[in-house]
This record gives C-alpha cells, sequence and structure tokens, in this order.
C-alpha cells in the first residue's frame, strides 16, 4: 500500500493540531519524587522502547512482581534482566545507541508513567543486589537516567476500556503467539508448538524466582 500527503515537517504537524496545553508543555521533570517513586514500585509491567544505530525503533513488554523495576536514585531506575529468548534487541540497541523510554503500567490504573534518558547495561554489585528479594540475581541491570519524567494522561485507557472486565469477552477469539507463528511458517504444528511454548515460559519463570 502506497500512502501519499505525508506530513513532512513540524509546521505541517502544527498546522492541523495546535500548540499543547500549558500544563502539557509544563510537566517534563527530570527527578523521581516520593509519589512516582511509589507508583513506579507498583507497576508489574513496563514497555521498554529502544533504537538502534540506524534508527529503527524497537519496543518490548517487561514484566515483573511490583518493584521489580529499582529506583536507584532519584535520577535513575533499574531494570533486572529477566528470562527471555537470548535474541537481545533491546540489548544490542543500547549497546549501539544508549537511551531508552520506558511506560510503567499499574493494573487498574488509567495514567501511566513515562521516563526517557541515557541508558546503559550493568554488572555492578551495587545494583544487583538492589534486584526484587523474589526474584533470582539477574546477569545484567539496565539502567534508565531520568532525562524526561512525566506523568501521562488517561485518555488512551479510558477509550480502550483496557481494565473493565465487561469489555475482556471482546477478545476471546484474538490469536496468540502460536498461532500467528505458524500462519508465517510452514510445517509447523500450532497445539504442539503452544505446549512447548507454556512449558518453557513457565519454566523461565521458575527458574527466575529464588529458592
Amino acid at each position: 500500500m502506497i500512502v501519499d500527503h505525508r506530513i513532512r515537517t513540524e509546521a505541517d504537524l502544527r498546522a492541523r493540531f495546535g500548540s499543547p496545553s500549558a500544563r502539557a508543555a509544563t510537566k517534563v521533570r527530570s527527578r523521581i519524587d516520593e509519589v512516582t517513586a511509589r507508583f513506579i514500585g507498583l507497576s508489574p509491567l513496563v514497555v521498554l522502547g529502544t533504537s538502534g544505530p540506524d534508527g529503527r525503533g524497537d519496543v518490548s513488554p517487561r514484566g515483573g512482581p511490583p518493584g521489580f523495576v529499582t529506583v536507584l536514585d532519584q535520577r535513575h531506575v533499574a531494570l533486572p534482566d529477566l528470562g527471555g529468548n537470548n535474541r537481545l534487541d533491546s540489548y544490542e540497541n543500547i549497546v549501539a545507541n544508549p537511551y531508552a523510554g520506558l511506560l510503567f503500567v499499574v493494573p487498574t490504573r488509567n495514567e501511566t508513567v513515562r521516563i526517557n534518558g541515557p541508558a546503559y547495561l550493568t554488572d555492578d554489585p551495587a545494583v544487583l543486589d538492589r534486584t526484587h528479594p523474589d526474584l533470582r540475581r539477574p546477569k545484567l541491570a539496565l539502567v534508565v537516567e531520568t532525562e524526561q519524567l512525566f506523568g501521562h494522561c488517561t485518555k488512551a485507557f479510558r477509550r480502550s476500556r483496557t481494565w473493565e472486565p465487561d469489555s475482556w469477552s471482546a477478545y476471546a477469539e484474538a490469536p496468540d503467539y502460536a498461532a500467528m507463528y505458524c500462519a508465517q511458517i510452514d510445517g509447523e504444528n500450532e497445539a504442539a508448538m503452544r505446549t512447548e511454548l507454556d512449558q518453557r515460559a513457565e519454566a523461565a519463570l521458575r527458574g527466575e524466582r529464588r529458592d
């Protein structure tokens, strides 16, 4: 599909939307206050955005028990390395282009917290020692500096009705990863793959927990 009428300049963009409100324009901070730290400490799900040296973007969900992301101080947070598939897309991007964006989600809350800033990977014991007590000691942690920190408004979650149980039945037939993978790769058995993926995920989750 070829799309024309593309917006190519900021002036073009602003001509259609205008300027942000004074509150939206001035809400960015760089310090993690006590209230925001409490929100981060309750978040079991974080969306991590990175980009490679060629400018291509990547987004990856990261999850754990509430508090799995550590607030190191008023300017830094740390995400522990938990089990994955070893593609390391996000980590390779961080090594090549040390900058990241984070979106913190708390169930039942329509607000989110966003952090953008310089990022790096570390195996510093002082950081790894602060990993959530329910989790195994990670190999690495991703540290992100709060160059930009701000709350995001509620409209996206309200529109999507994400936390409203009476809307969930609409998604009962949504395909899972096994279905999507098998739709593109010939010769794979969907049921067998689903069982294998479930078993591997459960094994990985057990391995992340402390004995």
